[in-house]
């Protein structure tokens, strides 16, 4: 099984996805799997000699991990068996859709694109009748401005398909939308410095700007899951952000269990997400974050992948979701975790919290 890691060689970016592979390769050794890393950050443990049966030093591009893919079948042995990308954050999941398919074990590729992908996912969203901000993609300041004159300011302007809450920006007025909008034309999103075209710099219609109505005084939520091939899924948290909606989640502290939302509203929470895996028929983990505002949900995303919040719910309920999902990509189901005692025994609703 190879295993792909969070990528960046930035000292102490990733730790949270580096906890994720880690575990995958310690869970699916175990299980009596061969183990293939493929990271490049020297300062973590998923790139230490023991982790895993072999480690490839190499970058998180496509050019890349095919090459590993290819070394690795040439040697004999079995072969790839198939490949984990939802356990290292976006950089390998961004990869999904240019790997053979058959090898992308888990939440299918199309699944991941469509829950990238914010046209297709504001129309799943409408089908499955779950609220969100309004909104719309732009290409350039005529378009955004014309998404701002629907939905009104406050706005959140942000850039697709890049590592979470890069180049995010609050706006207020139009001389904000305009600013955030220049910037965002020479955003960068494979890494190098914003302001920097590069190979991925600028803005089209396969990388459009996010624009959205933004929140104010909302609490925001994360919940972190895992779902196996039978549709059973394992609640792992849902957890209530202290800091107001708009404060990246990566910059935010949180609880579990949530201190300030109800029954009802947990209800909601959990009816949504379960709702989101079964149309998006996830095979592993799935993030998903929301915005209540006087008790009304709103979905903002979801990520059918592991979030940097599971290995603190993880900690925090004693649950090892990262495991758990590693084996559940490679074909297990949370009833036979539950056999081997991996998986807490409980029936549907929020008690492995």
């Amino acid at each position: 099984m190879v295993i792909l890691g969070s990528g960046p060689n930035r000292i102490g970016q990733g730790i949270e996805f580096d906890y994720c592979c880690v575990h995958a390769s310690m869970a699916l050794r175990e299980a009596g799997f061969e183990t293939v890393m493929v990271n490049c950050n020297p300062e973590t443990v998923s790139t230490d000699y023991d982790t895993s049966d072999r480690l490839y030093f190499e970058p998180l591009t496509e050019e890349d991990v095919l090459g590993v893919i290819e070394a690795e079948q040439a040697a004999g042995g079995g072969g790839v068996a198939g490949v984990l990308v939802a356990l290292g954050g976006q950089t390998p999941l961004k990869l999904a859709g240019r790997l053979p398919e058959q090898m992308v074990l888990g939440t299918s590729p199309a699944a991941i694109d469509l829950a990238e992908d914010r046209e297709r996912w504001s129309a799943l969203c409408a089908r499955l009748e779950i609220p969100q901000p309004a909104g719309g993609t732009a290409t350039n300041l005529a378009a955004a401005r014309a998404v701002v004159e629907r939905i009104g300011y406050p706005a959140l302007v942000r850039p697709s398909y890049v590592l979470g809450g890069r180049a995010m920006e609050i706006v207020y007025d139009d001389e904000g939308l305009e600013r955030a909008m220049e910037e965002l034309a020479g955003f960068r999103g494979d890494g190098g410095p914003a302001g920097s075209l590069g190979r991925e710099g600028g803005l089209s219609a396969e990388r459009p700007v996010l624009v959205d109505r933004f929140l104010e005084d909302a609490v925001e939520v994360d919940v972190d899951a895992v779902r196996d091939r039978t549709g059973d899924l394992l609640l792992g948290g849902i957890m209530e952000h202290v800091e107001e909606a708009g404060v990246h989640s990566g910059d935010s502290a949180c609880a579990i269990w949530p201190p300030t939302l109800g029954e009802e509203a947990l209800a909601v929470l959990e009816g949504y997400t379960r709702a989101i895996a079964d149309a998006l028929e996830v095979v592993g983990p799935l993030n998903v974050q929301y915005a209540v505002k006087q008790g009304q949900v709103f979905v903002i995303e979801a990520n059918p992948r592991a979030s940097r919040t599971l290995p603190f719910v993880a900690k925090a309920t004693g649950v090892p979701l990262a495991k758990l999902a590693a084996r559940v990509m490679v074909g297990a189901t949370l009833a036979e975790l539950r056999a081997e005692g991996l998986a807490p025994e409980h029936g549907p609703g929020r008690t492995a919290q």
